[in-house]
C-alpha cells in the first residue's frame, strides 16, 4: 500500500531518491524503499544528508512502509546505530509473515527502538508518543 502523505496532518517535503521515496515531517520521515533495493550504509548517503540537515542532533523517528521487498546490509547495522544515535523510534508497516519473520532477524543487529504495525496511523502515533516520551525524559535529567 503507498503511503498517503496527507495522513498526517502537518506540511511535509517529498524526494525521489536512487533508494526510493521518502516523505520529511518535523519530527519524523516515512521511507517507500523501491523494489529490490539492496541498503547499504554507502548507498543511504543521500537519505543520511536530508536526514542530518533536516533533523540535526533532534530526536527523530522512522517509518519504514515495506510495501516492496528489499534487503538491508546488517553488516553495516553498525554504523547505521552510530550514525543516528538521535533516531528515537523506528516504526516498520508490514504486509506478509515473512516481512515480520526479516523484521525480528533485523533487531539483533539494529539497536534502534523498533516495533512493527500493519497501519499509518497507529506507527505515526507510536512515533510521537515515543518522541514525547523522550522529551519529557530529558526534562526530568
Amino acid at each position: 500500500m503507498n503511503y498517503n502523505p496527507n495522513l498526517h496532518n502537518e506540511a511535509f517535503k517529498v524526494y525521489k531518491l536512487k533508494l526510493g521515496t521518502v516523505y520529511i515531517y518535523s519530527n519524523f520521515l516515512v521511507s517507500e524503499f523501491d523494489e529490490g533495493a539492496d541498503i547499504t550504509f554507502k548507498n543511504f548517503d543521500e537519505l543520511a544528508f536530508i536526514i542530518k540537515t533536516h533533523f540535526e542532533d533532534r530526536p527523530f523517528g522512522f517509518i519504514a512502509n515495506r510495501k516492496n521487498s528489499y534487503s538491508i546490509n546488517l553488516s553495516d547495522a553498525k554504523v547505521f546505530n552510530e550514525t543516528f544515535k538521535n533516531l528515537k523510534a523506528y516504526a516498520i508497516i508490514v504486509y506478509s509473515d515473512l516481512t515480520e519473520r526479516i523484521i525480528e532477524i533485523e533487531s539483533h543487529f539494529f539497536k534502534f527502538n523498533r516495533k512493527v504495525f500493519k497501519d499509518f496511523e497507529n506507527a505515526i502515533d507510536w512515533i510521537e508518543d515515543s518522541l514525547s516520551n523522550q522529551e519529557n525524559d530529558s526534562y526530568n535529567k
